[in-house]
């Protein structure tokens, strides 16, 4: 796979291929070069802690959208043993863009639903470039349903820049498939852990996010629109997506601190990409976590204190 670089990190990529040169050098003789060797590691470690300690919104955006990123399938390969897919709505036909079943979360027996990009263009164009038709979102809930009848908690994964748009989509009901997992997740009997590990964009993906905890991993966005949607809106201007992300307070940090999640996963240095299994690790470690904390309380308690913890959600001002 090749090195995807980002505009902010071109200034770390120009000092490793500095490194990589050098290297190249020592292993073929050249002598006087590992204090030099040093001096460069040193100084591309101590760029690396300065970049990624003052992203701007913008640049956490490009980094949840990394192509090298960890996927949802990613994240069930590396956690989930057992995993089961189920398949289809039993309506219309089955949706790739949302992938579902039952497995044993880091031993733990639960049902596992996430949005699914692609890797390339093949895939993406079988995935939908995780934008969910409302068969997806069905499919979600039938797992959901089948994961109370059977008293297993659920674990969902979040990623889409948001529901599938098109004409066909809104034929079939986009609007009421989303609704309707909303309600239904308001009163599942069952605990549910939601983990936005990319884009968390608009009610896409608010249909597999009320839940008794909801989780961010660090360079994870989640909003309720698309930078580029809400640049188009309010300047009347796609490319002003910058200042659209400043304005949508949309970085894990924003939404712990105004009380819209519930915790934030660290990712490694760089993003989850430059250490996929110590990222997998983490994930599986919280949601673990809070399964523990959710799992002995009662199913009416655990109703109640979701439906609470949303209702609490929102500031305004009187004038």
């Amino acid at each position: 796979m090749n090195r995807f670089i980002l505009d902010f990190e071109k200034p770390i990529q120009e000092l490793q291929a500095k490194i990589d040169e050098l290297e190249m050098l020592a292993r073929s003789g050249q002598i006087g070069i590992d204090g030099e060797l040093k001096r460069l590691r040193a100084k591309a470690g101590k760029l690396r802690e300065e970049i990624y300690s003052r992203l701007t919104r913008w640049q956490c955006v490009q980094l949840a959208r990394h192509p090298h990123r960890p996927y949802a399938l990613d994240y069930i390969k590396a956690i989930v043993q057992d995993f089961v897919e189920l398949q289809g709505d039993r309506r219309f036909r089955d949706d790739p863009s949302i992938v579902a079943g039952f497995g044993r979360w880091d031993g733990r027996s639960a049902a596992i639903i996430g949005h699914q990009k692609g890797r390339g263009t093949r895939d993406n164009l079988l995935r939908n470039f995780g934008m969910p038709h409302p068969e997806g979102y069905r499919k979600a809930l039938r797992v959901m349903k089948t994961a109370a009848r059977f008293g297993l908690p659920v674990v969902t994964l979040i990623d889409t820049p948001g529901a599938y748009p098109g004409l066909g989509a809104e034929e079939r009901g986009q609007a009421q498939a989303i609704a309707e997992n909303l309600y239904e997740m308001a009163q599942l009997e069952r605990p549910i852990v939601a983990v936005v590990i990319g884009e968390g964009g608009s009610g896409g993906a608010l249909a597999l996010g009320v839940a008794d905890r909801v989780l961010m991993l660090q360079y994870s966005i989640y909003s309720v629109i698309s930078p580029e949607g809400c640049a188009s809106i309010l300047y009347r201007d796609a490319s002003k997506a910058q200042l659209a992300a400043e304005a949508l307070k949309l970085t894990s940090s924003d939404l712990l601190e105004n009380g819209l999640i519930d915790s934030v996963i660290p990712e490694p240095l760089g993003g989850a990409h430059n250490d996929p299994a110590a990222t997998a690790s983490s994930v599986a470690e919280a949601v673990s976590t809070a399964l523990g904390e959710l799992e002995p309380l009662p199913s009416a308690e655990l109703i109640d204190r979701r439906i609470e913890k949303f209702r609490r959600m929102g500031r305004w001002i009187e004038e």
